[in-house]
């Protein structure tokens, strides 16, 4: 990588930087949709309903684990933008490689999860006994791939970090062109069904995390990996603990209600359900990550200003990816709902399972913006320094409320509509709890900042979580 490959996020016009870094990592999102919906897309034209069931069943439990070891990741890349805001280099150049390994024996951990309690969990949630078998082998195939999916996300995060967000993207790409065409050779030529897409799926992992490890020990900046001083360096850990653990944890618990969610459509017993919420779910993906390159934006670009002492650039920073994420929200969610039909066919010819997919697109899709809006707000916070109180705050409300309504609201009123509601009104409630919690800590931070601003290459004091 090239030295002016690199972004100065720290001087200069916002609006056109932004979407310069926003842009790529939308398109990288959707791109690693895309090619995970070829896996819903093969076996639901070409195997059928119950083996489209099964891949879908998983991916609640699938997130709930993969996430919480992904908020790591998001600490390595919190710490790489502020060191190099700060330009303390030595600093950039111990995380990049306690990140990469870190991300590697995370991995390993997660193969060792997914082969042992896929079946016990998935049990636990309910799955129905047509299509658990195949579940439980779709998710174990799948973890295998977990090193190669740790070590593409952390190095992949390194990179944006310093505002390189169009590599992860291409690396991503050649992944996922090779994806889809496994999995249309194992599931049409070999018949291999559920197998064949999961097999898929862990060989593009691996392609796309040798290009991102390659990209690195070809960098020229202070982001350059050597194989050889792969080591954990406790200060690094510490920082990437500090933001991760709790992002990670935030992740896990978002998925927990996600999961009882899930529990609760395996209660109605009856694949069409489950395969058209499948389906629903994959559509509303596309918006989610497409808001969701504003949230890394936003994370991103607030640390770096941070580690640089511009505080003055923090309140537009927000701003803009406010505008940005919620203009994107209401037109692609709004797309969705309009061609919510035609959408819903690509995954089935069922008439019935497209029914069932367009009761959940409907109540998410118009109001899916305001899932936007409370990442990006709980990302400036995290950019400051605090990781714990959004955490807190995201467990109560987006996690908590869910909860509560699905055995209140919902057990008096069993209907996937009263279901579905549970997610906007979640979020509405955690991003006005975010806005109160980021003022907060903002005015804090300032004053601090200007009672001692820091000399050059030092830390700024960090706030109490």
């Amino acid at each position: 990588m090239r030295k002016d490959e690199a972004m100065d996020m720290c001087e200069g016009p916002l609006f056109g930087k932004l979407l310069v870094f926003a842009v790529p990592l939308m398109f990288s999102g959707i791109l690693q949709l895309l090619f995970n919906a070829a896996d819903i897309i093969v076996v639901g034209q070409f195997t059928g309903d119950a083996a489209m069931a099964a891949v879908g069943s998983t991916s609640s439990l699938n997130n709930l684990i993969v996430n919480f070891f992904l908020g790591l990741s998001a600490g390595a890349s919190v710490a790489a933008a502020r060191y190099y805001g700060m330009r303390a280099w030595r600093d950039v150049e111990e995380t990049v490689h306690t990140a990469i390994l870190l991300g590697f024996i995370t991995g390993l951990a997660m193969v060792f999860i997914g082969f042992f309690l896929a079946r016990p969990l998935l049990t636990l949630m309910g799955t129905t006994s047509d299509v658990i078998d195949q579940s439980v082998l779709y998710m174990r195939i799948v973890f295998v791939g977990m090193p190669a999916l740790m070590v593409y996300d952390f190095g992949a995060g390194i990179l944006r970090a310093i505002g390189d967000t169009k590599r992860p993207l291409l690396f991503l790409f050649c992944g996922g062109v090779i994806n889809v065409g496994l999995n249309l050779f194992f599931v049409i030529v070999c018949h291999m069904g559920v197998a064949g897409v999961a097999i898929g799926t862990v060989m593009s992992q691996l392609v796309s995390a040798v290009l991102t490890v390659r990209c690195l020990m070809r960098s020229s900046t202070a982001c350059r990996l050597s194989l050889r001083r792969l080591r954990i360096v406790g200060a690094q850990l510490r920082f990437i603990l500090r933001v991760g653990l709790p992002t990670g944890i935030q992740s896990a618990v978002f998925n927990i209600s996600n999961v009882l969610i899930q529990s609760a459509i395996n209660s109605f017993d009856s694949s069409v359900i489950v395969a058209g919420n499948t389906a629903s779910v994959n559509i509303e993906g596309f918006v989610y990550t497409a808001m969701n390159a504003f949230y890394q934006a936003t994370l991103t670009f607030t640390s770096q200003n941070v580690g640089a002492h511009r505080m003055k650039r923090i309140l537009p920073i927000m701003g803009w990816n406010l505008l940005f994420s919620g203009v994107v929200g209401l037109g692609l969610g709004g797309c969705a709902v309009l061609l919510g039909r035609q959408l819903l066919g690509i995954y089935t010819p069922s008439a019935e399972v497209v029914s069932y997919g367009l009761i959940r697109l409907n109540i998410i899709g118009l109001t899916y913006f305001s899932c936007g809006l409370m990442d990006v707000v709980c990302a400036s916070i995290r950019g400051l320094g605090p990781s714990i109180t959004p955490t807190v705050i995201s467990l109560a409300g987006a996690c908590g409320l869910r909860i509560v309504w699905i055995y209140t609201v919902f057990a008096a009123h069993r209907t996937l509509l009263t279901l579905y509601l549970s997610y906007p009104v979640s979020w509405v409630v955690t991003f006005a709890a975010n806005v109160v919690c980021f003022v907060f800590f903002f005015r804090r931070w300032k004053k601090r900042a200007l009672a001692a601003p820091p000399a050059p290459g030092e830390a700024e004091p960090q706030p109490a979580s």
